[in-house]
């Protein structure tokens, strides 16, 4: 597994694609955030009325109804402002994991082939959800602290300079240490993302081939895997935990510290005569209304460091090109009479392995014709076929479709003209009927059953009344090998693209099935392009070519009368499969 690549730079300025959908919402959020600031720090204010009220014998009534009316007021508003907050909050983390599942969906295939699933899932699901705590615990509530904090220290400087100066000194020392700590938050924070999403891959990898495990008997030590993956997970969350836990109680213990020292001096200068009891009391709440959203905002930095974490994340899955950001090469005009598929001199190999897959491969296939791709395990088969999709470019030479340079065409152009079945035959959750449709979201119920029929599988939505709205589980689990692979071949025939490429199509089918897909296929290919990887030679022995490749590189081509006498291995081949009888 390639090393974790590094996390680009990211800021407060990285989240305006997010917010920019939710910025009157915000706007809105802001106006209030200051309103009822304003209403929290007048409630000191009154509340010094109402005591100067009562010692100077004074009525108290229109005091008393100002600070409940404001304390009514500011609740209120606060309610309004803390839903608002919250739906805006979630419609980022929506507008997050829709860039992000736009983006996943359109990555190279090289990229897939280089990641652990469960980590790609985690950065739309874990990762995306600290987006949330980044606008409601981060954002604003450092804002509305830092204003209740302004707002506060303006007013204890108005009542009380020198108590201020004493408030001041205590705090000071518990605010700087606890912004050093915060700071160390976001990287911890990354940390502990990543391995939530190594053992989010543990946990896929192991449900995915849950039969395998139990019938290898390797239930225990695919569980110490993912129990392994959990610990270094839970240490992760640990180490953040103990940096809370120190946090935590020294800004707990500076307040208090705090608190008594301005008890302590504040009661002398009451004695004293320098400041009334009213001016003592409204200070105090002062300190608490400085002291709160202090720890408030201390707290939403810690938030905000590790929301900028899980951003740092996503946004180094979201800098990776598209696949439709390869440029363009050459005109996209097609050449009249020209092959439909042709390899010139294409060599290529894969980004993970150092060793070169195709080397020099060179052959046509005329339009309207069925050509055979046959050969050992690993002589780039399957790979010739990746590389007409273009799911990955090719190192040299040139892949013509058409007479067109595949590197000339859009990647929705190129598969328009192409149907793909590919040799695993996935096949998706959910029901015949959206298997189907996946490509031909247009086609009728009739077209089809005419498929299905065409592939020897219309029982599966005859045998039951949800007919084409038969679910066929997760993967296709509820079907077979062999119904997977033609639910696939269907698919693809459903589409009825000029260029037909077929991996092993036959690869899971019994023989009556075998030669009822032949059967299908030879009726499909009229007036249509064939590309076929085969092992079983049975099934392509009237192919109108047969290209034999060995270690990457073509070896023979010919019909199957020809490769018999012209290609040693191709005969080896026939023989294995008793197609001929071998030699004496």
């Amino acid at each position: 597994m390639p090393p974790e690549p590094a996390q680009p730079k990211v800021g407060l300025r990285t989240l305006g694609p997010y917010v920019r959908a939710h910025r009157g919402s915000l706007i809105v959020v802001g106006i209030l955030s200051l309103i009822t600031a304003g209403g929290t720090l007048m409630q000191p204010l009154l509340t010094r009325d109402v005591l100067d009220a009562l010692g100077a014998g004074d009525p108290i009534g229109r005091a008393v109804g100002a600070l409940v009316a404001v304390l009514l007021f500011v609740a209120a508003l606060d309610g309004i402002r803390s839903y608002l907050l919250q739906r805006t909050a979630e419609g980022l983390v929506l507008t997050a994991r829709r860039r992000l599942a736009t983006h996943l969906l359109r990555l190279p295939i090289a990229e897939y082939d280089g990641r652990r699933t469960g980590d790609l899932l985690s950065r739309v699901g874990a990762d995306s959800t600290l987006l949330r705590a980044v606008v409601t615990s981060g954002l604003f509530e450092t804002v509305t602290g830092a204003l209740m904090v302004v707002g506060a220290a303006t007013a204890m400087i108005l009542l009380d300079p020198v108590l201020f100066a004493v408030t001041l000194g205590g705090l000071a020392i518990g605010l700087a240490g606890g912004v050093f700590f915060a700071r160390k938050v976001r990287g911890m924070s990354a940390d502990a993302q990543a391995r939530i999403g190594e053992m989010t891959s543990a946990v896929e990898r192991a449900i995915s081939a849950a039969r395998t495990i139990r019938a290898s008997r390797a239930e225990e030590r695919e569980t110490a895997t993912v129990v392994e993956s959990a610990r270094q997970a839970y240490d992760a969350g640990l180490r953040i935990a103990k940096l809370q836990a120190i946090l935590g109680p020294a800004m707990v213990t500076t307040v208090q510290a705090s608190f008594l020292l301005v008890l302590g001096v504040g009661g002398a200068r009451v004695a004293s005569g320098t400041i009334s009891v009213g001016d003592l009391v409204a200070f105090i709440l002062f300190v608490f209304f400085l002291v709160m959203p202090l720890g408030q905002a201390l707290n939403a930095y810690t938030q905000l460091q590790a929301g900028l974490g899980a951003l740092g994340r996503m946004e180094e899955i979201l800098e990776v090109p598209l696949e439709a950001a390869v440029p363009l090469r050459g005109s996209a005009a097609p050449s009249p009479g020209a092959p439909a598929v042709e390899f010139r001199d294409v060599s290529y190999g894969y980004a993970t392995s150092a060793d070169t897959v195709l080397r020099e491969v060179t052959f046509t296939v005329p339009a309207g014709t069925r050509t055979a791709l046959v050969g050992p395990s690993g002589a780039g088969k399957s790979t010739l076929l990746s590389l007409v999709e273009r799911f990955y470019e090719i190192d040299s030479g040139e892949l013509l479709i058409n007479g067109v340079d595949v590197r000339a065409l859009r990647h929705d152009e190129l598969r328009a003209q192409l149907g793909y079945v590919e040799q695993e035959a996935p096949v998706l959750a959910g029901t015949l009927r959206e298997n189907l449709q996946l490509a031909t979201p247009a086609a009728t119920d009739a077209q089809m059953l005419d498929v299905l029929r065409a592939v020897n599988l219309s029982d599966l939505a005859e045998r039951t009344p949800l007919g084409l709205g038969e679910q066929v589980g997760e993967g296709g689990v509820l079907l077979s090998g062999g119904e997977r692979q033609r639910l696939a071949i269907a698919r693809a025939l459903l589409s009825k693209p000029p260029i037909l490429l077929l991996d092993e199509p036959t690869s899971n089918l019994d023989a009556r099935n075998e030669m009822a897909l032949r059967s299908a296929i030879d009726t499909v290919s009229t007036g249509r392009t064939l590309l076929i990887v085969a092992h079983r030679l049975s099934t392509v022995v009237d192919a109108d070519q047969i290209v034999v490749l060995d270690q990457g590189r073509v070896v023979a081509t010919g019909t199957h009368t020809e490769l018999l006498t012209s290609s040693a291995l191709y005969r080896e081949f026939a023989e294995h499969q008793l197609l001929v009888p071998a030699a004496a």
